[in-house]
């Protein structure tokens, strides 16, 4: 089950400031985030800019890239099985080899 993300009231504002030069597209693409959450972001934003965003929230790109370097140490982990087993495999093949001469 995913947990729900929350984004520091920097981050809001940051994506508020970028789409003022990029297209809410663009900007939610880039950070992976519904367009419908930027609009409810700039409209609490419009109406009262002083309180917006008072909660707590995590910077979900750190989370991201986190959970990005653990999927590559599991692909590490698993290349290093497979190259360990296939080294193995030929170290056995050169003795029975040898042995055969």
């Amino acid at each position: 089950m995913k947990t729900k993300r929350r984004f520091t009231r920097e981050f809001k504002l940051s994506i508020l400031n970028e789409i003022a030069h990029k297209s809410v597209a663009e900007v939610c693409k880039e950070h992976e985030i519904l367009p419908t959450l930027v609009y409810k972001w700039r409209k609490d934003y419009q109406s009262d800019s002083k309180h917006a965003f008072s909660g707590n929230g995590k910077l979900w790109k750190e989370e991201a890239k986190i959970a990005q370097y653990e999927r590559l140490i599991g692909q590490l982990y698993s290349e290093n099985a497979i190259l360990k087993k296939t080294s193995q495999q030929l170290q056995q093949r050169i003795a029975e080899e040898r042995i055969k001469r």
